[in-house]
């Protein structure tokens, strides 16, 4: 039996604060030991998910942007699988909403509510970074989107109903995360997951996926795996939006809990 691991990045594997890893260390290192292949299912761009992928020399798979594309290393698979589009270095397998239309109705729906929206396509790296802690390099990674633009809402939570009742009557969904609302098309996490199961489940036969977030949105990958965890917020807390009892909840907050039960699970 094969284990998958999939994991969120942002206050799961990295810290909120700080975006170091250094805490899950050693659970990484099992799960190399071991073969056992990590990967990243977070709403950060592909290129902010390759400086990961190269600092950690996994070599996996990688879902972006909240389950808006696969991303599948040439000849890392066996088997056949359909993929979108093929670049240098990938197979992809594109499941979101082009990045230009997801934008224009974000504006189009604040200019016509009246509502106070700031997404990264209206900010500069500077700004990007000053906002999210993110050094200056980072930043301009996070703005290069494709398939979902991360924004603020400065209001009440009437206003945040409204955003609400306007994407999805514009035939798109959202998140919100641990920072940033997130305005996406018909994919989410959990979709990408079940995809690349079913890919490794034809490479390998018996496996077992599991499944590391800290929020809602990271709900819909913890649904589809086999063994799910929560780990705690930089609060301390758990998302109390998640009140699944199947989701198992770690005592240990981002990459500590992370560490604690990789750890727990292999030993």
């Amino acid at each position: 039996m094969q284990y998958i691991v999939f994991t969120d990045l942002d206050g799961t594997l990295v810290d909120h604060d700080t975006y170091s890893y250094e805490a899950a260390m050693p659970a990484i290192d099992m799960l190399k030991e071991k073969g056992i292949p990590l990967v990243f299912c977070t709403s950060k761009t592909r290129a902010e998910i390759e400086v990961y992928v190269d600092e950690l020399n996994t070599g996996h798979p990688f879902i972006s942007e909240n389950g808006g594309a696969i991303f599948i290393p040439h000849d890392y698979f066996d088997v056949d699988y359909v993929s979108s589009r093929s670049t240098e270095k990938y197979d992809i397998i594109e499941l979101g909403t082009d990045y230009s239309l997801l934008r224009n109705v974000l504006l189009n729906i604040a200019a016509s509510e009246d509502l106070s929206v700031t997404g990264f396509g209206d900010m500069t790296d500077v700004e990007v970074s000053k906002d999210t802690g993110l050094d200056l390099d980072s930043a301009c990674l996070a703005k290069q989107r494709e398939y979902d633009e991360a924004f603020k809402l400065d209001g009440d939570e009437k206003d945040a109903e409204t955003l609400i009742s306007k994407i999805q009557a514009n035939g798109l969904n959202y998140t919100r995360g641990g920072r940033y609302w997130h305005i996406i098309g018909e994919n989410d996490k959990g979709k990408a997951v079940n995809i690349l199961t079913q890919i490794y489940r034809k490479q390998y036969g018996d496996i077992k996926t599991v499944g590391l977030g800290d929020s809602l949105n990271d709900y819909p990958m913890l649904k589809v795996v086999d063994i799910p965890y929560l780990v705690q917020k930089h609060n301390g807390k758990h998302d109390p939006k998640i009140m699944d009892a199947k989701v198992n909840k770690v005592e240990g907050i981002g990459p500590v809990g992370w560490n604690m039960a990789i750890s727990e699970l292999l030993m």
